[in-house]
């Protein structure tokens, strides 16, 4: 499916919109919040569209706070039992994209350090297949290591426990969509009930791979914008309107009356029902709640108590969104402000106090516009990297820290 076109006037002045947030992201943030949901639902411009989802997911502000991490992963052997599954699945992802194509080009390789890095940092977790096309979607749009910080952001804020061993999280959200269903569509519950159709039957991958094997790419590029500005209700909005669209009326209905038929139509859905204009409008209009989510989840939970016992996974809560994640995770600003430091050069005549503070306010001018993540080159790698390697220059660091971030920033 062919990306749908915007005018190119029409996207110069959101890029140049969206580039004045990403620049003043806290305050837009704490702000204008709704104004960046609409833009979100609007499409994020292609250019930018990977350096928002690190913003919104609150990867940035991870990586920066663990400078050189990845790197350190990235050395390590690795489990044997993790890396002969993620081997075998490269080639799986994406086959036909120009990234993923050739056995041990540049995509397959960033991969594997992406998914391999991860059972590092999560050792208890390990790897699930599901992973592995989110995290090369996440590779099309950012280098490695911005990649491997957004796929721990999905994993552990947006969806807790989807890639844990026993599947918990994702078998109680299927039971969370089948209850939604019921208020959004009876006539699609009824059938479902009746055919005696459990949800983690046809929703699991839908939900495990946020879609990206799902719907068309047009589709899935605008569903993730949502989902990373407003977290999983999105996913269970895109699942509840195609379910809706595909069982919804006798007529649809009338092909499939038996349980094989019904689950070929789930596995085979309409293209109609998957175009962007389309489903991004449904998905908007759809009014399902992280309150109504959040309220069925207390009481699934509770029935699976009863019926299984206590969870085995203890998951984190999940944070619906950007907003939320940007409040229970606020970025360490002090940590991440470069530190104006007057470097004296050796020997015997010292500098005056006048020169001094010329030096100090000129290297204070750069600093200043640094409020937040979106400042350009604000100088935290730098500062990390100052304080990890004290010996090193700080000019020549901060210098490299820019380049680096800048090539970080235009990735395409």
């Amino acid at each position: 499916c062919r990306l749908e076109e915007v005018p190119l006037e029409v996207l110069r002045q959101r890029e140049s919109k969206w580039l004045d947030m990403l620049n003043n992201w806290d305050k837009w943030m704490a702000k204008k919040h709704k104004k960046i949901r609409l833009r979100c639902q609007k499409g994020i411009p292609p250019s930018l569209r990977g350096r928002a989802w690190q913003y919104l997911s609150g990867s940035k502000v991870k990586l920066e706070q663990n400078i050189g991490k990845f790197d350190e992963l990235d050395l390590l052997p690795g489990d044997p039992k993790w890396l002969d599954v993620i081997e075998r699945d490269l080639h799986r992802q994406f086959p036909f994209h120009e990234m993923f194509v050739s056995r041990g080009g540049h995509g397959q390789q960033d991969l594997f350090r992406v998914l391999k890095a991860y059972t590092l940092y999560r050792p208890e977790e390990g790897y699930c297949q599901a992973q592995a096309p989110i995290a090369a979607v996440l590779l099309m749009h950012m280098p490695a290591e911005q990649a491997f910080w957004c796929l721990v952001q999905i994993c552990e804020k947006y969806l807790p426990g989807y890639y844990s061993e026993k599947l918990e999280a994702i078998q109680l959200d299927g039971q969370i969509l089948f209850s939604l269903l019921h208020k959004v569509s009876p006539v699609a519950y009824k059938h479902l009930s009746k055919q005696k159709i459990d949800p983690i039957l046809y929703m699991t991958e839908w939900f495990m791979c946020a879609f990206s094997r799902t719907l068309p790419w047009s589709s899935v590029l605008r569903v993730w914008d949502m989902f990373f500005c407003e977290g999983v209700k999105i996913i269970f909005r895109v699942g509840l309107v195609l379910l809706k669209h595909t069982l919804g009326s006798s007529d649809k209905l009338k092909s499939c009356q038996g349980q094989y038929e019904t689950m070929e139509r789930l596995r085979a859905l309409s293209p109609k029902i998957m175009q962007e204009t389309f489903l991004v409008q449904e998905v908007i209009e759809l009014p399902v709640t992280e309150r109504q989510i959040e309220r069925e989840h207390l009481i699934q939970l509770k029935k699976w108590r009863e019926t299984h016992g206590e969870l085995q996974c203890k998951s984190p809560p999940r944070l619906h969104g950007a907003k939320a994640i940007s409040e229970a995770e606020p970025p360490t600003r002090k940590a991440l402000e470069p530190v104006p430091s007057i470097i004296v050069p050796p020997g015997p005549a010292p500098v005056p106090k006048a020169h001094k503070s010329k030096e100090k306010s000129r290297e204070k001018g750069p600093a200043s516009p640094a409020n937040g993540p979106g400042a350009e080159g604000n100088g935290a790698p730098s500062l990390a990297r100052e304080l990890l390697h004290p010996q090193v220059s700080p000019h020549h660091q901060s210098k490299e820290s820019l380049s680096s971030r800048e090539s970080e920033d235009t990735y395409l």
